[in-house]
């Protein structure tokens, strides 16, 4: 399981940063919870939420395609790491621009490939396709 376990401690990391960055708002305008109509506040909890809106979902996907051996072998290695960059690259475009930002279409678009090509995989296995 070594490329879940390595996608896992990267996006570990990340979450860790993304938490500090609201926590130092809050801390900033005195923010207790929500976002108090503040919109960098909303901005960062949205970009927090996010990233724990998909990537537990992801990370099963990939550990399940990992144990299941499921496709080539190097296919959790590319999921895990697409997913790092895509995540990587959402936030960096949320912390450049609110609007559309190329980081935040490629970092979606990317986290969504990895979410199809996973779920399709398992269910390729499911159905006994391969």
């Amino acid at each position: 399981m070594t490329a879940t376990f390595i996608t896992a401690g990267c996006l570990g990391i990340l979450l860790l940063v993304l938490s500090g960055w609201v926590i130092a708002a809050r801390a900033k305008y005195g923010i207790g919870i929500g976002d108090g109509g503040n919109e960098d506040m909303a901005l960062r909890v949205r970009t927090h939420a996010n990233f724990v809106e998909y990537v537990p979902l992801a990370l099963v996907l990939i550990m399940l395609v990992e144990t299941g051996k499921i496709g080539p072998a190097w296919l959790p290695a590319a999921l895990g790491g697409t997913l790092v960059v895509s995540r990587l690259l959402h936030a960096q475009g949320l912390l450049k621009s609110r609007g559309v930002s190329p980081g935040r279409f490629i970092g979606t678009n990317l986290t969504f490939l990895v979410l199809l090509v996973g779920s399709g995989a398992l269910l390729g296995r499911g159905a006994g396709l391969w």
